[in-house]
């Protein structure tokens, strides 16, 4: 269960850098906010998963 979260992080990672790249592109800041809420929320699930390992 622990891989399956931990791949959900990572894929949570990739996809907030990714809406953060795609809202500078179009010049969106809610894309970015969303982005950089994903992002957020991922690490935090990440480090508490590497905490609770």
């Amino acid at each position: 269960m622990r891989y399956v979260l931990a791949l959900g992080a990572l894929l949570g990672v990739a996809l907030g850098v990714a809406g953060i790249a795609h809202g500078e592109a179009d010049d969106s800041p809610g894309l970015q906010l969303l982005g950089v809420l994903l992002l957020l929320g991922a690490i935090v699930v990440g480090v508490r998963l590497v905490r609770d390992w």
